[in-house]
């Protein structure tokens, strides 16, 4: 599957079931353009301050900690989802969300994971993003956000 014809996941629940199906497999959701460009170039992300090339995509993980114990998955999936939600309006309107299967391979300044690609497996649609949003406002957490440095 190329990074251009992956499907889309329409609602949370959708992207539990993937993270259930792929068993021990290592998933990340990346916000960006898509597989298509970050897979048609090198591979690699860019640090904000310095404009060092990375050596692996920035991404975040979504395999659940031990920690986490027997507490919803949903709610684990949007918390994951929330904490860049903001580099959409921080980048531009085509940057969204994206799942895939990956290997890392360093970590980056803010101690990221720079993970190489292996897989893509599929978009995240807004209304994910809104469901995620949901989930984690009801929480009722004042003192909890995005990873949004912009709000320094």
């Amino acid at each position: 599957m190329s990074g251009t014809d992956i499907p889309t996941v329409t609602r949370l629940r959708d992207l539990v079931g993937l993270l259930r199906t792929r068993g021990d497999e290592e998933l990340y959701v990346r916000w960006s353009r898509g597989p298509g460009v970050d897979l048609a170039q090198t591979q690699s992300s860019k640090d904000g301050l310095t404009g060092v090339r990375l050596p692996g995509l920035s991404a975040n993980p979504l395999r659940v900690q031990p920690w986490w114990g027997d507490r919803p998955l949903d709610l684990w999936l949007a918390r994951r989802l929330h904490d860049y939600r903001h580099l959409r309006e921080l980048r531009a309107d085509d940057v969204r969300p994206w799942v895939f299967h990956g290997v890392e391979r360093s970590r980056g300044p803010d101690n990221e994971p720079l993970v190489e690609c292996r897989t893509p497996l599929a978009w995240v649609a807004d209304s994910v993003i809104e469901e995620a949003q949901r989930r984690v406002d009801e929480q009722g957490s004042a003192e909890w956000g995005p990873l949004d440095r912009s709000r320094d």
